[in-house]
């Protein structure tokens, strides 16, 4: 039989329907957020297999039901992987429904954590394992209280400063987690030199990158996009149950959070960890939100204030440091960026 491969675009609403069909064989949504559909056609057109990737991950797999077996969902992953690898993507991630972990795992994926039926896998037998490594090395104390913070800072704000200060206080060490995923205004690298330079006087403040392992597409997209709160929630569940393992190499008994009155999703989250992280053996506690003139000081408000053009008014919700970054020449780059969105909620980062 020939057969061969076909991008199926988001304008081929036929097509589109046709590996719905095979997905929902399979019990599978295909996802509004895809970057890249594929399909495996016969050569008379007909629709044997489709899979689909988004930023660095492998998603929405299925094989017609009349031809699996016959190797079809190999194929559709070894093209998804080279198409990845085209567009400079390594190290891949996805997930799959337990009882086929065993299949990805002959191609070359290992599971990093299991989270009720569903398998999250990667493609690096030590990539998380050596994330953990490379944690663990940053630890300075082997005893007393320590503590785990993570934040996205769209940009890093007094807000910001106020819970990590808080934490810094109660604790003999804390770790800060800064978000790695580049789905903000501000970039990956931009934020981090924000947050060591706002909290370079904070001696027990450890920072990390959360890499692709904490508030990721490939862990957690609903927080970027607005996905629906059940898949949020298996979202939360997975990427706990990995803070669960961080927290584990870090002796972290402690994971503050800023109260959330704006954010739906960051709520949710806050929730789920109130929830969940007691049975890891660590306390979420929830710290009241920093407030200036009233109103909670926020990253979203600062960028509001940053497409009005009202500098002052931004310098007064900021560190010093956060507001020499944005008079350099990344930082105007940035708001210009802002000016000319649509909506400074464009991309959401509200930690």
């Amino acid at each position: 039989m020939d057969t061969y491969f076909s991008e199926i675009r988001a304008s081929d609403s036929r097509s589109l329907a046709e590996a719905d069909r095979l997905l929902n064989q399979e019990g599978i949504r295909r996802e509004e957020r895809l970057d890249y559909i594929t399909g495996l056609y016969d050569d008379d057109h007909n629709l044997l297999a489709t899979g689909a990737c988004f930023a660095n991950t492998l998603r929405c797999l299925a094989v017609d039901s009349s031809h699996q077996g016959e190797g079809l969902l190999n194929r559709v992953v070894s093209h998804l992987i080279e198409y990845q690898a085209q567009r400079g993507n390594v190290h891949l991630f996805l997930y799959t429904d337990s009882g086929n972990a065993k299949f990805f795992l002959s191609l070359g994926f290992y599971e990093i954590a299991r989270v009720r039926g569903m398998s999250f896998m990667e493609n690096r037998k030590d990539g998380f394992s050596s994330f953990l490594d490379r944690v663990r090395s940053s630890r300075r104390i082997k005893e007393g209280r320590t503590a785990a913070l993570v934040m996205n800072c769209n940009p890093f704000t007094l807000g910001h400063r106020h819970l990590v200060e808080y934490t810094s206080r109660e604790n003999d060490e804390a770790h800060l987690f800064v978000v790695s995923e580049d789905a903000s205004f501000f970039s990956s690298d931009g934020r981090f030199a924000m947050v060591k330079a706002g909290c370079s006087d904070l001696n027990n403040v450890i920072l990390h990158r959360t890499e692709s392992y904490m508030i990721s597409s490939a862990v957690f997209p609903g927080y970027f996009f607005n996905d629906g709160e059940s898949a949020i929630e298996a979202q939360t569940r997975l990427d706990l149950v990995l803070f669960g393992k961080i927290a584990a190499a870090l002796g972290v008994t402690r994971r503050y959070v800023g109260e959330e009155p704006l954010s739906q999703v960051t709520r949710l989250y806050n929730e789920a960890m109130m929830r969940e992280l007691p049975g890891l053996g660590i306390e979420c506690v929830v710290i009241p939100r920093k407030e200036h003139g009233g109103q909670p000081i926020s990253a979203s408000r600062v960028r509001s204030l940053i497409r009005d053009g009202d500098l002052e008014a931004v310098r007064s919700l900021v560190p010093p440091s956060t507001f020499d970054y944005l008079m350099s020449d990344a930082g105007r780059k940035t708001m210009e960026l802002i000016r000319s969105a649509d909506s400074v909620l464009k991309f959401r980062a509200s930690f």
